[in-house]
């Protein structure tokens, strides 16, 4: 056989079996270790934090309705008192370029510390393995009754577990769909068994995906699913804060005695004991360096501090740091954070949060969208006349009904035909205005001219309307 299909067959065998390798790693299955401390408090607090602000937020209201509601059947979104249509899509993208840098700003300063303590992933594993240690045990337990045979013990241990997990993520559901449909209305209707198809099918759906992802792929969307693990990288820098295990002070690491002199010993401080490899969620060893499966948890550190107590070291052998700081100085952290890609990123973050929160600031409460009816436009009624037809969009974001009046400017002669006018608007809702313009054929050379339309829009019974003006076109053929 020659060389060249020597090197082809061990390409072949080395990328199978690396394939292989991976599926293994999927399949195989994690058993965090328990572990307390500073970071494992943290991670609860946000935990409760997060679910208080996800359970609870649909059932708070506002004036009468509720708070956040996204009303995708009349398509209108309510927050907070305000009220967003199909045409605010402005402030969707504004809202999607803040999170965006306020991704890259955050992640550039303090690495992935949102993936381990209040993204929904995390915090819901958090959760479900909350519950899997109460039913089943510690880590010892579980993996002792996995391996044994089926029992009636067995079968009621795992029986509760998946009986609880079910009814966090049909909560979880219900609440996700709750943002969608009145979630009080929602309740009765459920109490009641009559929730509509759509509802239900969205409740399933998003419960057994808390489920699936919380309860049985965990790090898997962590490691395989997640983009944010492979865009890290790009956001990343030497100065960074990640967790990092100290290998100058940890190595050559190794099992002691407490009462060695290590040290005497040519050891290092780490001992070896896999507690960062046993109580991490993805099951990454972090004295391997960084990976792109650390979530920056912190559950190492925690256990690692734990056995530095027991041995009468000094915590800190995996800590957060920086690259910088671990090569070269152990006091740089804060001076670093105002660097170019921090400053850029957070002064391109001010101006765009500065600009939504202007235009949001002075949004007014009616809003006019003038449509040129373009199939008949220019159309010519009798000789002299021209004749331009428009649509007129008038939005009521406030909640009292107006009435709407109409006028039309910009060129000599005009006549103006439109509904009877004042024109009523309810609240919170748009009305189509058909309006025909009419000027003399004589009076306009062919081509296009500039008009006005004012829209008066006044509250019922009150004086001062919101007055509002849109050019538009009109064109002569």
């Amino acid at each position: 056989m020659s060389d060249g299909a020597h090197w082809a067959e061990s390409a072949v065998a080395s990328a199978a079996g690396t394939v292989e390798l991976a599926l293994l790693e999927v399949r195989n299955k994690l058993y965090p270790r328990a572990v307390t401390g500073k970071r494992a408090t943290w991670r609860w607090i946000f935990v409760l934090f997060t679910q208080l602000v996800y359970f609870g937020t649909p059932w708070l209201n506002w004036d009468g309705r509720q708070a956040v509601l996204l009303d995708l059947g009349s398509r209108k979104i309510h927050l907070l008192g305000q009220v967003f249509w199909p045409q605010d899509v402005l402030y969707l993208a504004i809202l999607l370029i803040v999170l965006v840098y306020s991704l890259f700003l955050f992640t550039a300063i303090a690495g992935r510390l949102w993936c381990g303590y209040a993204c929904p992933q995390s915090v819901y594993t958090e959760l479900f393995m909350w519950i899997e240690r109460k039913v089943e045990g510690d880590r010892a337990a579980r993996m002792k009754l996995d391996k044994q045979r089926t029992t009636p013990r067995k079968v009621r241990t795992k029986a509760v577990k998946h009986g609880l997990w079910i009814a966090v993520a049909l909560a979880t559901g219900f609440t996700f769909v709750g943002y969608f449909t009145p979630i009080r209305s929602l309740a009765v209707d459920l109490a009641r068994l009559s929730v509509g198809p759509w509802e239900t099918f969205w409740i399933l759906f998003y419960g057994f995906a808390t489920y699936a992802n919380a309860g049985w792929m965990r790090e898997q969307v962590c490691k395989h699913m997640c983009p944010y693990a492979r865009l890290q990288g790009v956001m990343f820098d030497a100065d960074t804060l990640v967790i990092a295990y100290d290998r100058q002070r940890g190595e050559p690491r190794g099992a002691r005695p407490r009462a060695l002199d290590h040290k005497a010993a040519g050891l290092g401080d780490c001992i070896d004991c896999g507690i960062c490899v046993h109580v991490c969620p993805t099951g990454i060893d972090i004295r391997n360096g960084l990976q792109y499966e650390c979530i920056g948890c912190g559950a190492c550190i925690d256990g690692c501090d734990q056995i530095m107590d027991k041995m009468g070291y000094p915590k800190g052998l995996i800590r957060y740091s920086t690259e910088t700081v671990l090569k070269h100085s152990p006091r740089g952290i804060v001076r670093r954070i105002a660097r170019p890609r921090v400053l850029a990123y957070a002064a391109i973050l001010l101006v765009v949060a500065g600009g939504a929160a202007l235009f949001l600031y002075n949004r007014g409460p009616v809003e006019l969208d003038v449509m040129h009816d373009r199939v008949a436009a220019s159309e010519a009624r009798g000789q002299p006349l021209v004749e331009n037809v428009y649509r007129l969009r008038i939005v009521n974001r406030e909640k009292s009904a107006r009435e709407l009046t109409i006028r039309v400017s910009g060129l000599d002669g005009m006549t103006v035909l439109s509904e009877p006018q004042p024109i009523p608007v309810e609240g919170e809702s748009s009305r189509l205005v058909p309006v025909r313009v009419r000027v003399a054929r004589e009076q306009l050379p062919p081509g296009v001219s500039g008009i006005w339309f004012t829209v008066e829009a006044h509250l019922i019974g009150k004086a001062n309307p919101h007055v509002i003006q849109e050019r538009a076109l009109f064109t002569v053929p």
